[in-house]
């Protein structure tokens, strides 16, 4: 598994959020709160989640 890396889309001086991708898997977990754990993705899934939030949003 690659390494966890902050979002592109995280602000400088904010709470943000990690992301750590495969090609099978994308994980997201809050910087501030690691202990809590992460969301698990599909790549398909992410990638369809990512393009509708860039349609919609």
């Amino acid at each position: 598994m690659n390494s966890w890396h902050k979002s592109s889309y995280s602000m400088r001086d904010q709470s943000c959020v990690e992301v750590n991708e495969t090609p099978q898997t994308v994980l997201i977990r809050d910087t501030q709160n690691r202990e809590l754990g992460h969301l698990t993705f599909g790549a398909a899934e992410w990638t369809s989640l990512v393009d509708s939030l860039r349609r919609h949003g």
